[in-house]
């Protein structure tokens, strides 16, 4: 059985990559900062902007130390969050839907990329959405955002579900081999293989286009974590915040972040590709909002495709308390 806990151990490298500044031990500072564990899905070209948060002195500032882990998926991400191995997990917030419907308590605390880099993908002899009948089309693990994505995206062009074969098929990397190897005819993946895909394949649907409500990226965690430690949310709200303001200012070190981390050459086009396109389309927002509208829409969604009972109230999904006290730490 796999461990859910895997530290990513070139955050350190990257940190010096960018210019990191790290405390020493020995100072009275590091010594009474807190370590908070926050999970993320494996590194991709995108790594830099949901890393940052781990470099420099965004934490330290805040008096804590971000320990980040990495996790193949949302569906093993959450279940780590549940068990208590991370402290916080950043994914799709479809998972707390689920899972608070049959009596778990996670709370979503911010959303800070509320644009889908992601899109349907295929063969060029598909050329619309509505040639994708009777096809093979990768996604992922029930409920997961490639999974609703394609739902959805088919339900808006007017496609059933029965009218497809959506096959389960691992992280993004598996899915687009699946595609390039020809296992499947389509399937969905991010954007970062738009600039690498070879000739005979092309974006069909971009997932912004399609599903323009779907939330990527939100930030959550257990009641009895923020019972537990509310401080400190508040302190890694705050930091991340931070994080990704100097993200949004500094594409050299975002893009050298990110490919230190996923050991990327130099040449490698996907990690600027997908930084320019996240700020093209104001897809990253370090306010961290929570846009009711959309937690609406992505739970509606899920009653319609028999995955939710029906949707739950804001309260019962969201802790806006702790987003709100770090912005005004910061505003001080």
């Amino acid at each position: 059985m796999p461990t859910f806990r895997v530290i990513c151990q070139t955050v350190a490298v990257a940190s010096l990559i960018v210019g990191a500044a790290t405390a020493t031990l020995s100072s009275p500072a590091a010594a009474q900062e807190k370590v908070w564990k926050h999970g993320l899905i494996n590194a991709k070209s995108d790594a830099g902007i949901f890393m940052m948060v781990s470099t420099r002195d965004f934490a330290a500032t805040q008096g804590i130390k971000v320990e980040i882990s990495q996790f193949k998926d949302d569906q093993l991400a959450l279940k780590a969050l549940i068990a208590g191995q991370i402290d916080s997990f950043e994914g799709g917030p479809q998972g707390v839907f689920a899972a608070n419907s049959r009596g778990a308590d996670i709370r979503i605390l911010g959303c800070h990329w509320g644009v889908v880099p992601h899109g349907i993908f295929s063969k060029d002899s598909i050329k619309t959405v509505a040639d994708l009948k009777g096809k093979s089309i990768a996604v992922s693990a029930p409920n997961s955002m490639p999974d609703m994505l394609a739902r959805s995206a088919l339900a808006k062009y007017g496609i059933a579900d029965a009218e497809v074969k959506l096959a389960a098929v691992g992280g993004d990397r598996d899915r687009y081999q699946a595609l390039i190897g020809g296992v499947v005819e389509a399937t969905v993946v991010s954007n970062e293989y738009q600039p690498v895909m070879p000739k005979g394949f092309h974006l069909l649907v971009a997932g912004r286009d399609a599903v323009p409500n779907f939330l990527r990226v939100c930030i959550m965690a257990t009641a009895t974590t923020l019972a537990d430690r509310p401080g400190d949310a508040v302190k890694f709200l705050a930091a991340e915040m931070n994080a990704l303001r100097y993200v949004l200012a500094h594409k050299a070190e975002t893009v050298a972040l990110t490919r230190a981390v996923t050991n990327a050459k130099a040449d490698d086009p996907r990690a600027a590709f997908v930084y320019d396109d996240a700020v093209e389309h104001h897809a990253v927002d370090p306010t961290l909002p929570l846009p009711a509208d959309k937690i609406l829409w992505i739970q509606e969604q899920m009653v319609k495709a028999g995955k939710l009972p029906r949707p739950l109230e804001m309260n019962v999904v969201t802790a806006p308390d702790y987003r709100d006290k770090a912005l005004q730490s910061l505003s001080r």
